[in-house]
Protein backbone atom coordinates (compact mmCIF):
# COMPACT_ATOMS: atom_id res chain seq x y z
CA UNK A 1 0.00 0.00 0.00
CA UNK A 2 1.83 3.25 -1.27
CA UNK A 3 0.79 6.57 1.08
CA UNK A 4 1.74 9.90 0.05
CA UNK A 5 3.41 11.31 3.71
CA UNK A 6 4.41 15.01 4.41
CA UNK A 7 7.71 15.91 5.42
CA UNK A 8 6.13 17.77 8.29
CA UNK A 9 3.47 17.88 10.73
CA UNK A 10 1.14 20.19 12.73
CA UNK A 11 1.39 18.89 17.10
CA UNK A 12 0.30 20.38 20.14
CA UNK A 13 3.42 20.67 21.77
CA UNK A 14 4.05 21.14 25.52
CA UNK A 15 7.40 23.00 26.42
CA UNK A 16 6.20 23.66 30.29
CA UNK A 17 3.54 22.69 33.06
CA UNK A 18 3.34 26.29 33.94
CA UNK A 19 0.97 28.69 32.06
CA UNK A 20 -0.23 26.37 29.34
CA UNK A 21 -1.71 29.28 27.41
CA UNK A 22 2.10 30.37 26.81
CA UNK A 23 3.27 26.96 26.86
CA UNK A 24 0.96 24.29 24.98
CA UNK A 25 1.37 25.20 21.35
CA UNK A 26 0.89 24.71 17.87
CA UNK A 27 3.98 23.47 15.97
CA UNK A 28 5.26 22.23 12.72
CA UNK A 29 7.49 19.17 13.35
CA UNK A 30 8.99 16.76 11.07
CA UNK A 31 7.62 13.68 10.20
CA UNK A 32 9.04 11.10 13.26
CA UNK A 33 10.72 8.45 11.88
CA UNK A 34 10.45 5.21 13.08
CA UNK A 35 12.59 2.53 14.98
CA UNK A 36 12.94 -1.08 14.87
CA UNK A 37 9.38 -2.52 16.28
CA UNK A 38 7.55 0.70 15.93
CA UNK A 39 4.31 1.82 13.70
CA UNK A 40 3.67 5.42 11.91
CA UNK A 41 -0.20 6.17 12.68
CA UNK A 42 -1.70 9.50 10.61
CA UNK A 43 -4.23 10.45 13.13
CA UNK A 44 -8.18 10.93 12.42
CA UNK A 45 -9.17 11.52 16.31
CA UNK A 46 -8.24 12.08 19.63
CA UNK A 47 -10.10 12.51 22.74
CA UNK A 48 -9.33 14.41 25.85
CA UNK A 49 -9.74 12.68 29.18
CA UNK A 50 -9.24 13.47 32.40
CA UNK A 51 -5.92 12.12 32.35
CA UNK A 52 -4.54 14.05 29.76
CA UNK A 53 -6.05 17.01 32.52
CA UNK A 54 -3.87 15.31 35.40
CA UNK A 55 -0.63 14.96 33.09
CA UNK A 56 -1.27 18.91 32.16
CA UNK A 57 -1.12 19.65 35.97
CA UNK A 58 1.81 17.96 36.31
CA UNK A 59 0.30 15.58 38.20
CA UNK A 60 0.28 11.97 36.35
CA UNK A 61 2.16 9.00 37.32
CA UNK A 62 4.32 9.19 34.19
CA UNK A 63 6.93 11.89 33.61
CA UNK A 64 7.59 12.82 30.29
CA UNK A 65 10.77 14.75 28.83
CA UNK A 66 9.69 18.02 27.68
CA UNK A 67 8.94 19.51 25.09
CA UNK A 68 6.36 16.71 24.20
CA UNK A 69 3.33 16.39 22.19
CA UNK A 70 0.27 15.18 24.85
CA UNK A 71 -2.18 13.29 23.97
CA UNK A 72 -3.20 9.46 26.15
CA UNK A 73 -5.65 7.76 23.65
CA UNK A 74 -6.83 8.79 19.83
CA UNK A 75 -7.62 6.72 16.14
CA UNK A 76 -6.53 6.99 12.49
CA UNK A 77 -4.79 3.98 10.24
CA UNK A 78 -0.90 2.35 10.34
CA UNK A 79 0.67 4.05 7.45
CA UNK A 80 4.39 2.97 7.76
CA UNK A 81 5.78 0.26 9.78
CA UNK A 82 9.14 -1.24 10.82
CA UNK A 83 7.37 -4.12 13.49
CA UNK A 84 7.18 -7.48 11.78
CA UNK A 85 4.83 -9.51 9.79
CA UNK A 86 2.16 -8.18 12.03
CA UNK A 87 2.71 -4.04 11.42
CA UNK A 88 2.95 -5.06 7.86
CA UNK A 89 -0.31 -6.66 8.16
CA UNK A 90 -1.37 -3.37 9.91
CA UNK A 91 -0.46 -1.05 7.12
CA UNK A 92 -3.88 0.70 5.73
CA UNK A 93 -5.80 -1.02 8.89
CA UNK A 94 -7.63 1.64 11.21
CA UNK A 95 -6.83 1.36 14.15
CA UNK A 96 -7.45 2.77 18.16
CA UNK A 97 -4.47 4.08 19.64
CA UNK A 98 -2.45 4.85 22.83
CA UNK A 99 0.45 6.97 23.62
CA UNK A 100 3.89 4.90 24.65
CA UNK A 101 4.87 5.94 28.08
CA UNK A 102 8.08 7.50 27.42
CA UNK A 103 6.99 9.36 23.61
CA UNK A 104 5.04 11.41 21.86
CA UNK A 105 0.88 11.18 22.65
CA UNK A 106 -1.86 11.99 19.99
CA UNK A 107 -2.26 15.35 19.77
CA UNK A 108 -0.53 16.08 16.66
CA UNK A 109 -1.45 14.62 12.89
CA UNK A 110 1.02 11.35 12.63
CA UNK A 111 2.00 9.39 16.08
CA UNK A 112 4.85 6.54 16.75
CA UNK A 113 3.92 3.78 18.55
CA UNK A 114 4.35 -0.19 18.86
CA UNK A 115 1.49 -2.73 17.87
CA UNK A 116 1.23 -3.53 21.50
CA UNK A 117 -0.04 0.09 22.32
CA UNK A 118 -3.24 -0.11 19.43
CA UNK A 119 -5.88 -2.40 17.97
CA UNK A 120 -7.46 -3.18 14.81
CA UNK A 121 -10.90 -1.63 14.97
CA UNK A 122 -13.61 -3.88 13.25
CA UNK A 123 -15.77 -2.27 10.27
CA UNK A 124 -18.83 -1.57 12.51
CA UNK A 125 -16.39 0.89 14.30
CA UNK A 126 -16.39 4.37 13.19
CA UNK A 127 -12.82 6.00 13.87
CA UNK A 128 -15.11 8.06 15.93
CA UNK A 129 -15.76 5.63 18.39
CA UNK A 130 -11.98 4.16 18.21
CA UNK A 131 -11.01 7.72 19.72
CA UNK A 132 -11.79 6.53 22.66
CA UNK A 133 -11.76 3.05 23.00
CA UNK A 134 -8.91 2.82 24.84
CA UNK A 135 -9.40 3.76 27.91
CA UNK A 136 -13.11 4.88 29.50
CA UNK A 137 -14.60 0.95 27.22
CA UNK A 138 -11.46 -0.93 28.96
CA UNK A 139 -11.25 0.47 32.32
CA UNK A 140 -15.23 0.00 32.60
CA UNK A 141 -14.91 -3.61 31.86
CA UNK A 142 -11.67 -4.23 34.28
CA UNK A 143 -13.53 -2.42 37.22
CA UNK A 144 -16.51 -4.74 36.75
CA UNK A 145 -14.64 -7.86 36.31
CA UNK A 146 -13.11 -7.32 39.86
CA UNK A 147 -16.59 -6.84 41.07
CA UNK A 148 -17.11 -10.55 39.85
CA UNK A 149 -13.46 -11.90 40.89
CA UNK A 150 -14.06 -11.30 44.58
CA UNK A 151 -18.37 -12.31 44.14
CA UNK A 152 -19.01 -9.08 45.71
CA UNK A 153 -23.05 -8.89 45.33
CA UNK A 154 -23.15 -5.07 44.94
CA UNK A 155 -21.02 -2.74 44.50
CA UNK A 156 -20.90 1.27 44.97
CA UNK A 157 -19.43 3.85 42.44
CA UNK A 158 -19.03 7.37 42.35
CA UNK A 159 -19.03 9.71 39.53
CA UNK A 160 -21.97 7.33 38.19
CA UNK A 161 -22.56 10.84 35.78
CA UNK A 162 -19.18 10.25 34.59
CA UNK A 163 -18.64 8.53 30.97
CA UNK A 164 -16.93 5.38 33.23
CA UNK A 165 -19.79 5.83 35.41
CA UNK A 166 -22.24 5.19 32.99
CA UNK A 167 -20.86 2.28 31.56
CA UNK A 168 -20.66 1.04 34.58
CA UNK A 169 -23.99 1.49 35.59
CA UNK A 170 -25.36 0.11 31.86
CA UNK A 171 -23.68 -2.77 32.07
CA UNK A 172 -24.35 -4.17 35.94
CA UNK A 173 -28.07 -3.12 34.91
CA UNK A 174 -27.72 -5.33 31.83
CA UNK A 175 -25.50 -8.29 33.86
CA UNK A 176 -28.17 -8.20 36.93
CA UNK A 177 -25.45 -6.69 39.54
CA UNK A 178 -27.18 -4.04 42.02
CA UNK A 179 -25.57 -1.24 42.12
CA UNK A 180 -25.25 2.02 44.01
CA UNK A 181 -24.59 5.33 41.54
CA UNK A 182 -23.79 8.30 43.76
CA UNK A 183 -23.10 11.89 42.00
CA UNK A 184 -22.45 15.14 43.43
CA UNK A 185 -25.32 17.14 42.06
CA UNK A 186 -28.77 16.76 41.88
CA UNK A 187 -29.42 17.91 38.53
CA UNK A 188 -26.96 14.74 37.68
CA UNK A 189 -29.23 12.46 39.82
CA UNK A 190 -32.06 13.40 38.27
CA UNK A 191 -30.56 12.77 34.73
CA UNK A 192 -29.34 9.00 35.60
CA UNK A 193 -33.13 8.50 36.92
CA UNK A 194 -34.87 9.56 34.10
CA UNK A 195 -32.51 7.31 32.39
CA UNK A 196 -34.31 4.12 33.99
CA UNK A 197 -31.24 3.60 36.77
CA UNK A 198 -32.53 2.98 40.20
CA UNK A 199 -30.25 3.88 43.64
CA UNK A 200 -29.10 6.96 42.53
CA UNK A 201 -27.95 9.27 45.36
CA UNK A 202 -26.72 12.71 45.41
CA UNK A 203 -23.79 12.96 47.77
CA UNK A 204 -24.78 16.82 48.32
CA UNK A 205 -28.09 15.65 50.25
CA UNK A 206 -28.29 16.77 53.70
CA UNK A 207 -29.89 12.75 53.86
CA UNK A 208 -26.91 11.14 51.89
CA UNK A 209 -25.03 9.16 54.75
CA UNK A 210 -28.31 7.60 56.09
CA UNK A 211 -29.42 7.00 52.68
CA UNK A 212 -26.52 5.18 51.73
CA UNK A 213 -26.01 3.44 54.84
CA UNK A 214 -29.43 1.68 54.25
CA UNK A 215 -29.08 0.74 50.78
CA UNK A 216 -25.57 -0.91 51.13
CA UNK A 217 -26.87 -3.20 54.19
CA UNK A 218 -29.81 -3.96 51.88
CA UNK A 219 -28.21 -4.69 49.12
CA UNK A 220 -24.69 -6.15 50.73
CA UNK A 221 -22.73 -3.58 48.75
CA UNK A 222 -18.58 -4.59 49.99
CA UNK A 223 -17.06 -2.99 47.15
CA UNK A 224 -16.67 0.75 46.69
CA UNK A 225 -15.51 1.76 42.85
CA UNK A 226 -14.24 5.54 44.05
CA UNK A 227 -13.32 7.91 40.73
CA UNK A 228 -13.56 11.62 43.38
CA UNK A 229 -11.14 10.66 46.64
CA UNK A 230 -11.85 13.04 49.20
CA UNK A 231 -13.89 13.58 52.24
CA UNK A 232 -16.55 11.43 50.17
CA UNK A 233 -14.30 8.48 50.22
CA UNK A 234 -14.12 8.15 53.94
CA UNK A 235 -18.30 8.76 53.87
CA UNK A 236 -18.75 6.28 51.75
CA UNK A 237 -16.63 3.87 53.38
CA UNK A 238 -17.95 4.25 56.73
CA UNK A 239 -21.47 3.06 55.39
CA UNK A 240 -20.73 -0.04 53.79
CA UNK A 241 -20.13 -3.35 55.48
CA UNK A 242 -17.49 -4.72 57.86
CA UNK A 243 -15.04 -6.86 55.39
CA UNK A 244 -15.56 -4.42 52.58
CA UNK A 245 -13.05 -3.52 49.72
CA UNK A 246 -12.12 0.13 48.39
CA UNK A 247 -10.87 0.37 44.82
CA UNK A 248 -9.73 4.33 43.86
CA UNK A 249 -9.26 4.56 40.05
CA UNK A 250 -9.12 8.18 40.25
CA UNK A 251 -8.86 11.75 41.91
CA UNK A 252 -11.55 14.35 40.64
CA UNK A 253 -11.87 15.90 43.98
CA UNK A 254 -8.16 16.91 43.95
CA UNK A 255 -8.13 16.19 47.28
CA UNK A 256 -6.32 13.43 49.31
CA UNK A 257 -8.68 10.67 50.68
CA UNK A 258 -10.16 10.89 53.96
CA UNK A 259 -10.74 7.51 55.81
CA UNK A 260 -11.30 6.84 59.22
CA UNK A 261 -8.64 4.66 60.42
CA UNK A 262 -10.94 2.51 62.19
CA UNK A 263 -12.74 1.33 59.17
CA UNK A 264 -9.59 -0.65 58.77
CA UNK A 265 -8.91 -1.42 62.29
CA UNK A 266 -12.02 -2.85 63.91
CA UNK A 267 -14.00 -3.49 60.26
CA UNK A 268 -11.49 -5.10 58.48
CA UNK A 269 -12.15 -2.90 54.99
CA UNK A 270 -9.13 -2.80 52.78
CA UNK A 271 -8.22 -0.43 50.18
CA UNK A 272 -6.18 -0.32 46.69
CA UNK A 273 -5.52 1.62 43.47
CA UNK A 274 -6.42 0.99 40.07
CA UNK A 275 -4.15 2.57 37.27
CA UNK A 276 -4.99 1.71 33.31
CA UNK A 277 -1.60 2.44 33.00
CA UNK A 278 -0.59 -0.21 34.70
CA UNK A 279 -2.29 -2.40 33.50
CA UNK A 280 -1.98 -1.69 30.03
CA UNK A 281 1.81 -2.49 30.45
CA UNK A 282 1.22 -5.70 32.34
CA UNK A 283 -1.87 -7.09 30.75
CA UNK A 284 -1.51 -10.55 28.73
CA UNK A 285 -2.01 -9.35 25.05
CA UNK A 286 -4.32 -12.14 24.22
CA UNK A 287 -6.29 -10.45 27.33
CA UNK A 288 -5.50 -7.11 25.84
CA UNK A 289 -7.21 -8.42 22.87
CA UNK A 290 -9.93 -10.47 23.35
CA UNK A 291 -11.27 -7.57 26.50
CA UNK A 292 -11.02 -4.89 23.63
CA UNK A 293 -12.49 -6.97 20.95
CA UNK A 294 -15.54 -7.40 23.33
CA UNK A 295 -15.06 -3.86 24.49
CA UNK A 296 -16.02 -2.73 20.53
CA UNK A 297 -19.02 -4.94 20.32
CA UNK A 298 -20.22 -2.98 22.93
CA UNK A 299 -19.71 0.33 21.81
CA UNK A 300 -23.11 1.03 20.14
CA UNK A 301 -25.03 0.00 23.43
CA UNK A 302 -23.29 -0.24 27.08
CA UNK A 303 -20.12 0.97 26.22
CA UNK A 304 -21.34 4.00 23.94
CA UNK A 305 -19.26 7.30 24.00
CA UNK A 306 -21.03 10.51 24.26
CA UNK A 307 -19.24 12.99 22.18
CA UNK A 308 -20.28 16.90 23.09
CA UNK A 309 -18.30 18.51 20.32
CA UNK A 310 -15.42 18.37 17.88
CA UNK A 311 -12.72 20.44 17.81
CA UNK A 312 -9.58 21.17 15.65
CA UNK A 313 -6.36 20.57 17.00
CA UNK A 314 -5.52 24.27 16.33
CA UNK A 315 -8.06 25.06 19.09
CA UNK A 316 -6.83 23.03 21.51
CA UNK A 317 -6.92 25.80 24.32
CA UNK A 318 -10.68 26.40 23.58
CA UNK A 319 -11.01 22.26 23.41
CA UNK A 320 -9.56 21.83 26.91
CA UNK A 321 -11.53 24.82 28.54
CA UNK A 322 -14.73 23.51 27.23
CA UNK A 323 -13.91 19.93 28.66
CA UNK A 324 -12.95 21.40 32.15
CA UNK A 325 -16.61 23.45 32.38
CA UNK A 326 -19.01 20.79 30.71
CA UNK A 327 -16.80 17.72 31.68
CA UNK A 328 -20.06 15.43 32.68
CA UNK A 329 -21.42 16.47 29.19
CA UNK A 330 -19.39 14.18 27.21
CA UNK A 331 -16.29 13.70 25.35
CA UNK A 332 -14.73 16.29 23.16
CA UNK A 333 -12.39 14.88 20.33
CA UNK A 334 -9.81 16.82 18.33
CA UNK A 335 -10.25 15.98 14.64
CA UNK A 336 -8.03 16.04 11.97
CA UNK A 337 -7.96 17.24 8.70
CA UNK A 338 -6.74 14.44 5.86
CA UNK A 339 -3.05 14.42 4.69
Amino acid sequence: MNLSLPTSIKAAVLHDFKDLAKNLTIEQRPLPSLKQGQLLIRMAAASINPSDLVFLRHQYGIEKTLPVIPGFEGSGMVVQSKAGWYGRWLIGKRVACHAPEAGDGTWAEYMVCTPRECMPLQKTVSLEQGASLLINPFTALLLLEKVRQKDHRAFVQTAAGSAVGKMLARMASTQGIPAIHIVRRAEQAQELRAQGLKNVLDSSDPEFSHRLKTLATELNASLLLDAVGGALTGVITAALPAGSEVLVYGALSGEACSINPTDFIFQKKSISGFWLTDVLRTCPSIKKWTTLRRAQSLLSSDLATTVQAHYPLEKIHEALQHYKMHRAKGKILLVYAKN
